[in-house]
């Protein structure tokens, strides 16, 4: 057992999908694996193991931010093997062509975190995807028939800005959207020579306005799901 994650060794997969929301987790675990068994439940952050198609797969809520998906991922690396994390969560978009509902596989996170730069004693680490689970994405999509788009996106350690301006300084740079987590899973991963990707639906958008309904929610999370589950 680690600190957070109350599961014993074998009992969670070497991949990994990595949703914020422990419900998620739950609802992934009940409608798309079988032979399903609850791991953890520590701080309400679930985590369950199954099958998918005869392959193992391991589905883990992570919570919100920086802080808390590194303590999941850190411990799922280090305590129980994982090797291929893949983070399925929410973005909200900041250009006008990233349209609600759309699939955005996050090539690469810049941030306004300072996680990297305590790190690095100041200088800029470039958090960026594995680049073979990446085109495996980009090919499994394509055999889906997933409509996907593919670029750098912001990890931000503010929901709330003061600011209603921030985005625009990283949309001039083409930043395809913001969420609250990427940076530091991919920082992670290349600490301890592992595979990670983030597939992000949007569910906002911070141009128009626009956000999806739950109903509508559900049917976007469940193609990127769908997506995930193929890599």
């Amino acid at each position: 057992m680690s600190l957070h994650i109350r599961a014993e060794k074998g009992e969670i997969a070497a991949t990994v999908l990595l949703p914020g929301d422990p419900l998620r987790a739950k609802w992934i675990a009940e409608n798309f694996l079988t032979e399903t068994r609850l791991y953890n439940d520590v701080r309400g952050m679930y985590g369950f193991t199954g099958m998918y198609k005869g392959r193992q797969i391991s589905v883990q809520g992570t919570g919100m931010g920086i802080p808390s998906i590194s303590i999941y991922a850190h411990e799922l690396i280090n305590d129980y093997g994982a090797r291929q994390l893949i983070r399925i969560g929410s973005a909200g978009s900041y250009q006008l062509h990233i349209k609600i509902r759309d699939i955005v596989l996050a090539m690469s996170a810049s941030t306004n975190s300072n996680i990297n730069r305590i790190h690095f004693n100041q200088d800029s680490f470039a958090p960026t995807a594995d680049p073979e689970l990446f085109l495996k994405a980009v090919k499994t999509a394509e055999s889906k028939g997933i409509a996907v788009k593919s670029g750098n996106i912001l990890t931000s350690d503010i929901f709330y800005d003061n600011d209603p301006n921030y985005y625009k300084k990283w949309a001039e740079y083409g930043i395809l959207g913001v969420e609250m987590e990427t940076a530091a899973l991919y920082s992670i991963a290349a600490k301890y020579g592992v595979k990670a990707l983030a597939i992000l639906t949007v569910t906002d958008h911070l141009i128009t306005g626009e956000h999806i309904t739950t109903e509508e929610r559900q049917v976007s999370l469940e193609e990127m799901v769908t997506l995930a589950l193929g890599i």
